[in-house]
């Protein structure tokens, strides 16, 4: 179990091992108190196991039978050698937040369009697999096989030890589902998350798909997601405040009485996989404004009930404490002159 402590916010993907403290990280916008800020929190990354006041113990047998259960989750894949690989991967040392925002030139942006555009094909195609009966690990393997196949790095594996190519979130799973032996099953809910590297660029991009015949209160809950998100999009342009991203998805939420995760954040991605800034998904008063040639993540996370995540064993899969579905919607976009440009759409 692990030990109690304050709720931190996390990046929307690999629960405790990047943790964000939201006080110090965030209330001051002096450039020196930032740096300190950040520091505090690359030492937080270290700290494993401290992020939830209690785990699950719903992945044991004897528990609501109703609940997600977790596999066998099979061995990690390979990846060709001659494939370039993030720096994180096989080093011993866990990797931090990046202290500054994603700026490109034109070069960048060329490379942040072909990582995202690589990461939509991916996703598009891991959605025409959902089916009843198809394994989570099945998904994985196939996605792998695309991204490797493409010439690029699946950026979650051997993320701080993550040991699959993709996170696919079932039902009450909110984030960072780990692919298993699990079958989908006829109703289900399923986010599938996924990052390429490519050339030296991440490209990041989630969404949830409906697994047969789902109900009509799932398929709100989805439809209303994805909205959340397209709002937010709509609303980027350089020089608009970063908060203006949560206020648009929890006041559209709200009408619907969805809930909204706090928990997990979006981010700036780009040569690293995590930077600033801290995309909030709810209403705050945080500092930040929008840059030209920045590219950042947004990827509200709704619930049908409560918002808390509760932890597995497995120190990855985040899951609703009430067992309530959970859905999510990412992309990733660069703020151009002209507002949004969604690099991870096909």
């Amino acid at each position: 179990m692990a030990r109690p402590s304050p709720p931190r916010l996390l990046s929307s993907f690999l629960g405790d091992h990047l943790a964000f403290s939201a006080r110090p990280l965030l209330r001051s916008a002096s450039p020196g108190n930032r740096r300190v800020a950040y520091q505090a929190t690359r030492t937080l990354c270290n700290l494993v196991d401290i992020l939830f006041n209690r785990r699950s113990s719903d992945d044991t047998p004897e528990n609501n039978p109703r609940r997600l259960r977790p596999g066998k989750v099979s061995p990690r894949l390979n990846v060709p050698h001659h494939i370039q690989k993030p720096p994180y991967v096989n080093s011993r040392q866990r990797p931090g937040v990046s202290n500054g925002p994603e700026i490109h030139d034109e070069k960048g942006i060329e490379c942040m369009r072909a990582s995202g555009k690589l990461a939509a094909q991916v996703l598009k195609f891991a959605g025409t697999l959902v089916k009843p009966g198809i394994a989570t690990d099945e998904i994985d393997k196939a996605v792998h096989q695309m991204i490797i196949d493409n010439g690029a790095y699946p950026s979650p594996l051997g993320y701080c030890g993550y040991p699959k190519s993709v996170c696919t979130s079932v039902n009450e799973c909110i984030c960072h589902g780990i692919p298993d032996s699990r079958p989908l099953e006829d109703g289900d809910i399923i986010n599938i998350d996924v990052t390429v590297y490519l050339n030296g660029y991440h490209g990041d991009t989630s969404a949830t798909f409906l697994c047969g015949d789902v109900d009509d209160e799932a398929k709100k809950l989805v439809q209303v997601t994805k909205e959340c998100l397209d709002k937010a999009i709509s609303i980027c342009a350089p020089g608009v405040e970063i908060k203006r991203i949560g206020r648009t998805i929890q006041d559209h939420a709200d009408k619907f009485k969805f809930g909204v995760v706090r928990h997990f954040v979006g981010h700036g991605v780009g040569k690293v996989f995590h930077a600033e800034p801290v995309v909030l998904h709810f209403r705050n008063n945080e500092w930040g404004r929008m840059m030209l040639n920045q590219t950042f993540t947004i990827e509200p996370m709704l619930t049908l009930g409560s918002i808390n995540p509760v932890m597995w064993s497995d120190d990855w899969t985040a899951v609703t404490e009430d067992g309530s579905l959970s859905a999510q919607f990412e992309h990733t976009i660069l703020i151009t002159k002209d507002g949004p440009e969604i690099l991870t759409q096909c």
